[in-house]
């Protein structure tokens, strides 16, 4: 039971410091930015799929390929490199600061 408090005791004083404080702030701001650049890829391509549908499917050149293909591979590899920009963010500061906090604040 004493162990519950001390653990809950040292969750309040990382709560309050503005380090975390900061933290969590830039962690969500982060995490907004790169939700509405996915959002917005993706809702883009369905708008162009609902009003410009000849345009996606003309084709390349003289290809058989048509424009939608390399555009819908750019939505999914665009997601997947947010992805990894946000796993990168995140193992490189996000993490990093987090470890700080909890070693300043060992009790």
């Amino acid at each position: 039971m004493n162990e519950r408090n001390g653990d809950d005791e040292r969750l309040h004083r990382i709560a309050e410091d503005p380090r975390y404080q900061a933290l969590v702030r830039l962690r969500g701001r982060i995490s907004w930015i790169l939700s509405i650049v996915v959002m917005t890829i993706f809702f883009g391509y369905m708008l162009l799929v609902a009003f410009a549908g000849p345009f996606l499917g003309a084709p390349i050149g003289r290809m058989t390929t048509t424009i939608g293909i390399p555009i819908g591979l750019f939505v999914i590899l665009s997601g997947i490199a947010l992805t990894g920009i946000y796993v990168a963010i995140a193992n490189h500061r996000f993490d990093i600061a987090t470890a700080a906090l909890l070693q300043d604040h060992q009790s």
